[in-house]
């Protein structure tokens, strides 16, 4: 299947980078490497890109996508969350900037048998790094109703999360549920009729909640920036783009922790806990899609790019 892949933001992330044509500029997620390719564009032969995935296919359509690009190309099959160690070992002395777009890729959820889709009949799988061993298939069938409910509930925000979780149990009690229409079946099963008729499709946000659930992506939002500022350069700037409510306010809380570090009380008038600002927030609201954008690619509609500046 062909790599398809529709870059969110591009415009709006390649001015947020502020590009300088001989810098060191890093993608967490390569993707299809629509942001990267944009990147390269406006970097010179002194310039340097790295790009990171975990999904292999990405890497190799990467790999043939920035061949003919001017800046020396370092490709890293690696999950954006080991941020620390991969700039230690190819840009140890920083970046001037990097990006990370913590959507899906349009590829992984047009391929079917990646099993991220409520569209397509295929096994429950969701997994971004092919290579991990735990899928939604383990999520589905190996989950207490509890979990699942907590799972349903918190990731997805899915007011029928209880009765979904309850459904799932039960009708894994007579065979394990193996594939995406099975599981869209039992969630339409569990959601009265009148609410399937309102809103997105009825499966849209637990299929979402177990994603993230499978490839912990929540867990590792905040962790990943505070290892990614130190080894931004003076100048530089990290961007981030969200998909979610919940990980649009883990981004804004940590970008606000950077910039206000001081845990001292507030009717301290001098601080004296010696916690100094590491950056500042660029975009005190987040920047959205035009309208234009999401006439063209609608899957965007969800999209928010947040930008913090070093120190």
């Amino acid at each position: 299947m062909e790599f398809k892949h529709v870059s969110v933001l591009l415009e709006e992330c390649i001015e947020g980078l502020a590009i300088k044509p001989d810098g060191t500029y890093a993608d967490g997620t390569l993707g299809g490497a629509g942001h990267a390719k944009e990147v390269c564009k406006r970097l010179s032969k002194k310039g340097h890109f790295i790009g990171i995935d975990q999904d292999t296919n990405a890497l190799k359509v990467s790999k043939e996508r920035l061949a003919e690009v001017a800046p020396e190309v370092t490709l890293v099959h690696n999950n954006f969350s080991n941020v620390g160690e991969i700039l230690k070992e190819y840009a140890a002395e920083g970046v001037d900037g990097m990006l990370i777009d913590l959507g899906v890729s349009s590829h992984q959820l047009d391929e079917p048998s990646r099993g991220f889709s409520y569209m397509h009949d295929a096994p429950l799988d969701m997994r971004m790094n092919q290579e991990a061993t735990f899928s939604a298939y383990d999520v589905v069938n190996e989950y207490s109703e509890e979990e699942l409910f907590r799972v349903i509930k918190s990731y997805g925000e899915e007011k029928w999360a209880k009765r979904i979780a309850t459904f799932i149990v039960e009708s894994r009690a007579t065979k394990p549920v193996e594939t995406t229409y099975e599981l869209v079946e039992i969630i339409k099963s569990a959601i009265p009729y009148k609410a399937r008729k309102e809103g997105p499709h009825p499966a849209k946000r637990t299929f979402q909640a177990i994603r993230i659930e499978v490839n912990k992506e929540l867990d590792i939002i905040r962790p990943t920036i505070l290892d990614a500022v130190p080894y931004l350069k003076k100048g530089g700037r990290l961007c981030i783009i969200t998909f979610h409510s919940i990980e649009d306010r883990i981004v804004k809380h940590t970008f606000r922790e950077l910039e206000d570090p001081c845990t001292c009380p507030k009717n301290i008038p001098v601080c004296v806990c010696g916690n100094s600002p590491q950056v500042k927030v660029v975009t005190r609201k987040p920047i959205l899609p035009s309208k234009e954008e999401l006439e063209f690619n609608p899957r965007a509609r969800s999209a928010k790019l947040r930008i913090i500046e070093k120190i």
